[in-house]
């Protein structure tokens, strides 16, 4: 469905610090970085696309996060979700929502939100049945 995903920050190294740590976490593999731009993006392991990217606006204005928009990564599992959360934490990133089942959504909706140091809101959901990781 997606070709990519941009989403703006205004200090590329803090946040490529905080998204190569969430992104590693979730076993999705760094495409490209380049101060110059200056952006960063990843993708799926063999995948081209889609593929995720944080830049600097081009309109060279300042960043604002929006309100109301989400980018939700998807998780293996329960675990993985509770470590990528705790990731993002520890590298900047602020709680909008611990680790836990949502069953609004769906019986298996385990998810967590985060912020960005931007302030972009982050999902990261495991939307399988929990096995033996909780």
């Amino acid at each position: 469905m997606f070709s990519h995903v941009f989403v703006s920050v205004s200090d590329l190294e803090r946040a490529f610090r905080f998204y190569d740590a969430v992104m590693k976490s979730l076993g999705i593999q760094l495409r490209f970085f380049d101060r110059e731009r200056p952006w960063a993006g990843w993708h799926s392991p063999g995948e081209a696309r889609p593929f995720f990217v944080i830049c600097k606006p081009f309109n060279g204005q300042p960043h604002h996060p929006g309100n109301g928009q989400m980018v939700a990564f998807a998780a293996a599992s329960r675990a993985a979700v509770r470590a990528c959360y705790q990731i993002a934490l520890d590298n900047g990133g602020t709680c909008e929502g611990p680790p836990g089942l949502r069953p609004e959504y769906h019986e298996n909706y385990y998810g967590a939100y985060f912020r960005d140091p931007d302030g972009n809101k982050i999902c990261v959901v495991s939307h399988v049945p929990a096995l033996d990781d909780g």
